[in-house]
């Protein structure tokens, strides 16, 4: 790591951004009750002995607001997504015609729509815990660059003051991401 004020300072940054996009990633595959190509992206396919994601085996996209299809450019793997779908625990059955794979998407109850509202939340806390733990790191690696007479006091107060609002900043994009996706499961 990059002990200068620049150096820690985008280290943050960039911490605190993969700690918000990972809450994006995992929010993406939580189903709502509405079809979305999201669903299928973390499942990944025995395809010829290696785990490929499903998004480069077929063409992913949604018929209605109820229907997932998925189009497989090798007809032979239409067996191998149907195991990987009902091996992910989604909940959801595909429905296969040999060429072409259809998920219909149930609608929830409303014991599922508030476990899964407690799931996002219990996720956006790990993220929030992700960044606290970044900044820190970060205000450590500030004192001990004192320490080592890298940088002023001053700039050690300026550079925790730049975390701190990078934290904020963080923060509130995950506050952002929860209530998005609670609206889209409680709205339905």
């Amino acid at each position: 790591m990059d002990f200068s004020y620049n150096g820690i300072l985008k280290e943050a940054s960039e911490r605190m951004a993969k700690a918000v996009a990972r809450l994006e990633e995992d929010m993406r595959g939580i189903r709502t009750g509405r079809a979305s190509p999201g669903l299928v992206d973390h499942i990944k396919v025995d395809y010829y002995g290696s785990m490929t994601p499903i998004s480069q085996l077929a063409q992913v996209s949604v018929s209605d607001a109820k229907t997932i299809v998925i189009k497989p450019f090798d007809a032979s793997a239409v067996s191998s997504i149907e195991k990987a779908i009902l091996a992910s625990n989604l909940g959801i059955t595909p429905q296969s015609d040999g060429k072409i794979i259809r998920l219909p998407v149930p609608m929830m109850t409303e014991e599922q729509r508030k476990k899964l509202v407690a799931h996002i939340k219990d996720l956006g806390e790990q993220q929030r815990i992700a960044v606290r733990n970044v900044r820190r790191d970060c205000n450590k690696s500030a004192q001990q660059s004192k320490k080592d007479v890298k940088i002023t006091e001053d700039q050690e107060k300026d550079l925790e003051a730049k975390i701190q609002d990078l934290t904020k900043k963080s923060e509130t994009q995950i506050d952002a991401c929860l209530k998005k996706k609670s609206d889209e499961l409680t709205t339905i």
